[in-house]
């Protein structure tokens, strides 16, 4: 084990870190640069009188990192640490922590092109069934997730499949971020820096999900081909595979998802207030 200064603390805040794991790799991840700069600017609020803590602030003093998993036996992929945040009555706050960063979550509906504009009828929308080990599930029903690529297009497995079974590809011009849409830059009460994203555990994972909307206009016969060719590649063992959900049932048919259920949520508020 070593420790290390948190560069820029004042008070100087010590990182504890375990034999795998050097500062610069912690230091340059990505999702722990997100979470300590979100958690000091939260932390910062305090000295604003009308905050709640104000009279007695809070402060991050230590934090031990316990674990680490690399990906590819290189890349830093997940930490688990403990963050030491108290006043000086000695209350503490919870602060265990699982980074993993941002993922993106993508809801693709796609329609038929003879009803008319504006019209919900015969929407459907593309789910990934998958393994999900720390769900316990091999056959996990959910909104396509994946990450953005440099380009700011829709990339991943849940990508590649939905490329290779229906040649749809998702560029950044046609994507709409619904989360950006219902959640305006600066609209927090609490004058925190928090992203425009849904977090989906935010008792213990520092993970948030854009959600992002994309919808297409294709002909019907193409849309039956599809849905016939998707119902039997589950069959033949594919490890992610695609399935065409009626919008209206989507909720119901993937509601263990939380990804399902924020999206369900944003469309139908953002469409109420015809923002989309």
């Amino acid at each position: 084990m070593s420790t290390f200064i948190l560069p820029h603390s004042v008070p100087e805040v010590p990182i504890n870190l375990p034999s795998d794991l050097y500062p610069d790799q912690l230091l340059s991840f990505p999702a722990f640069k997100t979470w300590i700069e979100t958690l000091q600017q939260s932390l910062a609020t305090q000295a604003i009188e009308t905050h709640a803590f104000h009279h007695d602030p809070y402060r991050l003093r230590k934090i031990d990192v316990q674990s680490v998993d690399f990906f590819g036996g290189k890349r830093l992929g997940f930490v688990k640490l403990q963050a030491e945040v108290s006043n000086e009555c000695g209350e503490k706050l919870p602060g265990s922590v699982f980074l993993r960063g941002a993922s993106v979550g993508m809801m693709l509906i796609l329609q038929p092109d003879d009803v008319p504009e504006r019209s919900e009828e015969d929407k459907q929308v593309i789910l990934t069934l998958q393994p999900r080990i720390p769900m316990g599930s091999l056959s996990f029903p959910e909104l396509p997730a994946g990450m953005l690529d440099d380009s700011g297009s829709f990339a991943g497995g849940a990508a590649k499949e939905i490329a290779e079974e229906t040649g749809l590809e998702i560029p950044a011009s046609d994507l709409t971020d619904m989360t950006k849409l219902a959640i305006p830059a600066g609209s927090s009460d609490s004058n925190e820096h928090l992203q425009q994203a849904v977090y989906p555990s935010p008792g213990g994972c520092d993970e948030f999900i854009p959600i992002f909307l994309w919808q297409k206009r294709v002909p019907r016969g193409q849309l039956k081909e599809w849905q016939g060719k998707l119902t039997g590649l589950r069959e033949h063992g594919e490890k992610i595979t695609l399935i065409l959900c009626p919008l209206g049932q989507m909720w119901k048919r993937g509601g263990r998802d939380g990804k399902v259920l924020a999206g369900w949520a944003l469309y139908q508020g953002l469409r109420s207030e015809w923002k989309i």
